[in-house]
């Protein structure tokens, strides 16, 4: 029956209308997909010698050991918005002598053959066959082995129970920055602590059956979940749907404007997609740990500019770069109305400018790494705010493929284009650009205040800006709403 499934699913996605499209999309996220695997097996294969020449006085083991708490954190994390979950049209079994026990397994077997569990065993395998040849214990490496495999097929199984629950997702973001940080300064060693946790799966080889047995039983938590809701009444049965309503009257302070305003915000909070975007720009603002925190870039001020440009401008990125295609099922409607081109921009763009403010507030911690830290993101946020947002509006005026806001924003090319490639040469790489030019022509001070004045400038000429992008959207209107109406595109 398994064959049967694995048929017809096949035949499905041959057969579909969209074929072009798909086909296209699964060989390029094939081609990444591989390049992904293919470093993480050569990242594993010399992940033995580099751990060697950074804590020479210590096992591997016991060093990788270390850090297993925070790996699956972080696999529970991404999964949340990366991994699709298993789904097959199951409609058409439930008036046929198939056993819902069949259809509940194959759904679980689909997902334990996720190329998400594959990342971890393309990591772990090649560094296991490097510690097989310097000498470690045949018997305890392979039971390692089977032990990670376990603890990976439990993640993937509880990411299925929890997937799409936001209380579970700001549970474990904190969780990982609580972790680090009591880590980072000292208060409390979380990697010492689970340390012999995780190298009792290598030093006592019969401790792998605890995750083998979790895994069993999620497994079953799982199967027990999706047999109990494959009935054929649960398809005929009304869904009912918590109307989720906020009152946002504060908006109508601002005028004409405020009911654009209000209706991005609702739309931010109540779709999956623009929701998603809020917690990843959230989420970004410990980027600048990766730089801050390591010699190697202490003296690389381009790249503490890169990432100031980042971190600050990352909503004005991922939010600004689809302007109108948020708007895309119902952007003909508003077209049809008496609507103010301007006001409808400008509510985007005040929309930005508070997320680029709010964002430059969370990096002000930062000026723990000293005040250049704080000065560079400051020039940055000017820049995003005098520069950045005219550029991005200016593009999204070519956006002309629809969004489904109900889908998730990973592996989801929905409303991408050239577009969207071409816009991040002005938006990243000029700042970066001229930061570099004054920084080592002049200083560091000289590269930042340009940063800013030129922002400034920017902001001065603002009403003047979003008239010439107002008159470029009104030019490029009818496109829009041809493309928008295309659902395949």
């Amino acid at each position: 029956m398994f064959k049967r499934f694995a048929s017809l699913q096949w035949k499905s996605f041959f057969r579909s209308a969209n074929l072009g499209k798909s086909l296209g999309i699964k060989i390029v996220m094939g081609f990444f997909g591989i390049y992904m695997l293919l470093s993480l097996a050569a990242t594993g294969a010399g992940m033995y010698f580099i751990l060697k020449e950074i804590f020479p006085d210590q096992s591997p083991m016991w060093t990788i050991s270390q850090y297993f708490i925070y790996w699956i954190l972080m696999e529970l994390f991404l999964r949340y918005f990366m991994q699709k979950l298993p789904v097959m049209d199951i409609k058409p079994f439930l008036t046929t002598p198939v056993k819902k026990s069949t259809i509940a397994h194959y759904i679980l077997g689909r997902s334990a053959a996720s190329i998400y569990n594959l990342l971890t065993l393309f990591f772990i395998v090649p560094f296991a066959i490097v510690l097989l040849f310097n000498g470690y214990p045949v018997l305890n490496v392979l039971l390692w082995i089977v032990g990670i495999i376990g603890i990976v097929l439990s993640i993937n199984y509880v990411n299925l129970l929890v997937n799409k629950n936001d209380k579970v997702l700001i549970g474990i973001g904190i969780l990982l920055a609580l972790g680090y940080g009591l880590d980072y300064f000292g208060v409390f060693s979380i990697k010492a602590f689970f340390a012999p946790v995780f190298h009792a799966l290598y030093a006592y080889p019969i401790t792998v059956l605890i995750p083998v047995v979790l895994t069993a039983l999620i497994y079953y938590v799982n199967y027990k979940f999706l047999r109990d809701k494959i009935y054929l009444d649960a398809k005929l049965k009304t869904k009912a749907v918590e109307a989720n309503t906020s009152d946002m009257s504060w908006t109508k302070r601002f005028g004409e404007m405020g009911s654009f305003l209000q209706l991005d915000l609702k739309m931010i909070w109540r779709n999956k997609r623009t929701k998603s975007q809020v917690y990843i720009s959230i989420l970004f603002v410990f980027y600048g740990l990766v730089f801050y925190t390591q010699e190697m870039y202490s003296s690389m001020m381009p790249m503490k500019a890169f990432v100031g440009i980042f971190m600050t401008g990352i909503f004005l990125s991922n939010f600004g770069q689809f302007i109108p295609a948020w708007d895309s099922s119902y952007y003909s409607m508003m077209m049809s109305q008496n609507i103010p081109m301007r006001k409808y921009l400008e509510s985007k763009v005040s929309l930005i400018m508070v997320s680029i403010v709010f964002m430059f507030l969370l990096t002000l911690p930062y000026v723990y790494f000293g005040w250049d830290a704080l000065a560079i993101n400051f020039g940055c946020a000017l820049y995003n705010l005098g520069v950045n947002i005219p550029v991005i509006l200016y593009f999204g005026s070519f956006n002309k493929k629809r969004i489904e806001l109900d889908q998730s924003p990973f592996g989801n090319m929905q409303g991408a284009s050239a577009t969207q490639f071409l816009v991040m040469v002005p938006v990243l790489i000029v700042p970066i650009v001229i930061f570099s030019i004054f920084y080592y022509i002049f200083s560091l001070e000289v590269a930042v205040g340009l940063l800013s004045v030129l922002g400034i400038i920017g902001f001065a000429m603002k009403n003047y800006l979003i008239g010439l992008i107002t008159e470029q959207y009104k030019k490029k209107k009818y496109g829009m709403i041809a493309g928008f109406k295309e659902k395949a595109s």
